[in-house]
């Protein structure tokens, strides 16, 4: 039977497990597999009798151990598409850790905020670690701007190159879908007539 051992914060067993239960019921019923929790270890058992299920809720209670929000981490469940990745802040001194996420986060959250608007990726600054859920293209660039961050470069420089990114996202779209000389063409034949 496959099988995921984790292991969670212990801050973040009551997230998992949910008001009466209902997180872990809806991660049971989704991906049809059970979950045992040792709320004295964090340490997170979940199995089941199809594999990529199984793997599937445990990068939900992954995502759930990293901060996310149960609704974020859900995303996980039904979107093929979505990833989760981890980028590790763990080298860092005390002191480096705590102004790094400060400028992560920015004021009131802000600009973790405009990372998540700009890239598409959610974005959660938790303990040593900064985590993403998106696809693998929002991701990178997330990550990216992130690390920028962590290097010091300066707000209005990671601002830029997730402008710059989210144009080049928006183009590509366009020229993907093949949008870009139909359309045009067709809105000059309007006006002419």
């Amino acid at each position: 039977m496959p099988t995921q051992f984790l292991k969670i914060p212990h801050e973040r067993i009551g997230v998992l497990i949910g008001k009466n239960g209902s997180v872990k019921a809806f991660l049971e019923e989704k991906g049809s597999c059970s979950i045992q929790v040792d709320s004295e270890s964090g340490e997170v058992l979940v199995e089941g009798e199809d594999a990529l299920k199984v793997f599937r809720v445990a990068e939900v209670v992954k995502a759930i151990g990293r901060g996310f929000s149960p609704e974020k981490a859900f995303k996980l469940l039904d979107d093929e598409l979505l990833i989760f990745d981890i980028l590790s802040l763990s080298h860092l001194s005390e002191k480096a850790l705590k102004r790094i996420k400060g400028r992560i986060i920015g004021k009131n959250g802000r600009t973790r905020q405009i990372i998540e608007e700009l890239t598409g990726a959610d974005v959660s600054v938790y303990g040593k670690t900064v985590a993403f859920i998106g696809n693998s293209h929002q991701i990178k660039v997330a990550r990216e701007a992130v690390e920028m961050l962590v290097n010091g470069a300066p707000h209005g420089t990671v601002y830029r190159f997730l402008e710059r990114k989210r144009r080049e996202m928006a183009f590509d779209f366009v020229e993907a879908s093949g949008e870009g000389e139909e359309g045009e063409g067709g809105g000059e034949e309007g006006m002419s007539e």
